[in-house]
């Protein structure tokens, strides 16, 4: 019971964070979230071809999310400085429509300052209408700096995880630093 009670915690927690997770990981580009320049660095790359590595995907879902997600193929196999893409298949098998939001994370977490996402779907609302099927792309690459980093050195495997929780109005958490709109009583 303490268990299950604490893994609710910890994906409550989760989604809570998503605020902080936008703004922290936008500006700075940690956990492999894209940022402002990266498509410069992607036309200047050069793929290091003697170093394979597996990416692998995975996919979850709040206990509550009424949505079927998974990834569309459990692994790739990219080199540091190629871009990849990958997708999940998100469906809401429902007669009403679910808004979703997801979170992710990859592991192992060292390797999350080299794996930049150019495109995806993380920190945004999707929308699924009743019995609506979307293909969400993440597109990707290992930075060749990845080379560089002798604690890289044996890491063969890398793991993309996203999480999807329904969001809901009252789920909506202000930014740190603005101001919590006032609801007034009917």
């Amino acid at each position: 019971m303490y268990a299950m009670a604490g893994g609710i915690f910890m994906i409550g927690a989760a989604y809570a964070m998503v605020p902080l997770y936008r703004i922290l990981c936008q500006a700075t580009g940690v956990g492999g979230t894209a940022v402002a320049g990266k498509t410069e660095k992607v036309e200047m790359m050069k793929p290091v071809r003697d170093r394979p590595i597996v990416i692998r995907f995975s996919a979850e879902k709040y206990a509550s999310m009424q949505w079927n997600f998974k990834p569309q193929q459990t692994e790739v196999k990219v080199v540091p400085g190629e871009t990849a893409l990958a997708f999940y298949k998100a469906t809401n098998p429902t007669d009403k429509p679910i808004i979703g939001i997801s979170t992710y994370s990859i592991e192992p977490w060292e390797a999350g300052q080299y794996f930049n996402k150019i495109q995806c779907f993380c920190f945004e609302e999707q929308r699924l209408n009743p019995k609506e099927e979307v293909d969400m792309p993440v597109f990707f690459f290992i930075d060749p700096e990845f080379m560089e980093d002798p604690f890289m050195d044996k890491v063969e495997e890398i793991m993309l995880s996203y999480t999807f929780f329904e969001a809901k109005d009252s789920d909506k958490l202000p930014y740190p630093g603005f101001p919590t709109p006032k609801v007034e009583a009917l």
